[in-house]
């Protein structure tokens, strides 16, 4: 196998696949764009050395990103010539073990997506399966035992230089903060292999659950299975709790955990609500989550914020980035109210830097001027005492700085977005007075 990896074919293949991911160099500060140069300066040399075991992975350094509950990630990123390696592993051992993953395991996978995975859920729920086991893995990527692991690779991985060179990367101590650290457990989170090795381990549990028979959806360490009763939920739950934690070494947090009902359940970002559709009752529909909400509206204010040096054209370029890809991920949810909502608050953000450009009272008025506002009212609205946020709010600037002239610059509302993309443009099933938002 170690010769199928070190062909030439497949480490150019490995080397265009880590150009296209981009990512931060590692503790020897080498970016990607030296992969070329490595490859044909270099790689004889490199091959050689893992052929022959004398290749010893750089230490991974050690990165804390931000969660969605106010704590930190910690983020493992080797160096540019491992994640080389690591993706040249990676192509050729995944079609050893993707044929025998189960159909119910949708995370990083060929031809497999987070949306597959939420459609099935909503599938379940709406068979009646409203009894949900929700369990959350308690810091899974930090908690993954390498005995267990290894010996669950050497099962399809009969190749000792292979097993090797994996074994070195998964012992490979961590640089946190200048100090190294030894790992004895987990995968880091950032190298190319960690995906395929978390669904190796969690395969286990899969086989467990269809040993029983049991309807459940897996994305990775995300997983939740349904039942039509809260005894058997129960039960099977506890069971479950216990394979975990003996079998796979795996911590649960159970404040997390539990047993859900579909409209107190969340699914990757989505949420669950009934539908009030004639002859459709007892039925669910997907919305985005609240969570999903406030992640969204707080990275769109770090985009708007007036004090952030960006120009305008600079700040809608970041919008459409963003908007397009938050839609698009969401894209099977009824949203439409909502995101009227936010297209109007997004637009007075806009407004908001646009005022605060001006700046000066004086050019202020005569931006007004050109705008079309009467020579008097200008005066008179650019020495407000008013505070800038009010004023993007008033007609002043609603009826100056319109929807079409913010198209003229660029700016695009996710409400478009969403009717270009979205597979169903139904409107939702449960609907609200809509307020006017210019």
């Amino acid at each position: 196998m170690i010769e199928q990896i070190l062909t030439g074919k497949n480490l150019l293949r490995a080397m265009y696949g880590v150009q296209k991911n981009h990512g931060s160099a590692g503790v020897d500060h080498m970016p990607v764009t030296k992969l070329t140069d490595l490859m044909s300066i270099n790689r004889d040399e490199l091959t050689e050395k893992v052929r022959t075991g004398k290749y010893l992975p750089h230490a991974i350094l050690g990165v804390e990103i931000p969660k969605g509950n106010g704590k930190m990630r910690l983020l493992g990123i080797p160096t540019v010539t491992d994640r080389l390696l690591q993706q040249a592993v990676l192509q050729i051992i995944t079609a050893k073990f993707e044929f025998e993953f189960s159909d119910n395991s949708f995370g990083f996978r060929p031809k497999r997506s987070l949306h597959q995975a939420v459609m099935k859920a909503q599938g379940y729920i709406n068979d009646g399966f409203q009894h949900i086991v929700d369990i959350d893995l308690q810091t899974f990527f930090d908690e993954v035992d390498h005995c267990y692991l290894l010996q669950l690779l050497y099962r399809k991985i009969k190749c000792r230089e292979t097993m090797r060179l994996i074994r070195k990367w998964l012992r490979a101590p961590i640089l946190i903060e200048g100090k190294l650290v030894k790992r004895r457990k987990g995968v880091p989170q950032g190298s190319p292999l960690s995906p395929l090795l978390s669904n190796i381990m969690l395969h286990e549990l899969d086989r467990e659950l269809e040993l029983q028979n049991l309807r459940f959806v897996r994305y990775a360490d995300d997983f939740s299975i349904y039942f039509k009763t809260k005894s058997q939920a129960r039960q099977v739950g506890n069971s479950i709790y216990k394979f975990l934690r003996d079998k796979l070494k795996l911590k649960i947090n159970r404040e997390k955990s539990g047993i859900r009902r579909p409209v107190h359940f969340t699914l990757l970002g989505f949420g669950f609500v009934p539908t009030y559709k004639k002859g459709e009752r007892g039925k669910y529909q997907l919305v985005v989550s609240k969570k999903s909400w406030k992640n969204l509206k707080q990275k769109l204010k770090t985009i708007t914020r007036k004090t952030t040096p960006m120009s305008f054209e600079e700040r809608i370029q970041k919008l459409k980035e963003l908007q397009r890809g938050w839609v698009n991920n969401f894209r099977m949810a009824s949203m439409l109210v909502k995101l009227q909502d936010v297209d109007g608050w997004v637009r007075n953000r806009l407004r908001y830097c646009i005022w605060h450009h001006w700046k000066k009272p004086e050019r202020k008025r005569k931006n007004l001027i050109r705008l079309g506002i009467e020579q008097g009212q200008a005066y008179a609205w650019s020495r407000s005492r008013m505070g800038g946020w009010a004023i993007a709010q008033s007609p002043i600037l609603g009826t100056t700085i319109t929807l079409d002239r913010l198209k003229k610059r660029g700016y695009e509302s996710m409400l478009d977005i969403y009717k270009k993309i979205s597979p169903q443009l139904n409107e939702p099933l449960y609907t609200r007075p809509v307020r006017t938002v210019v």
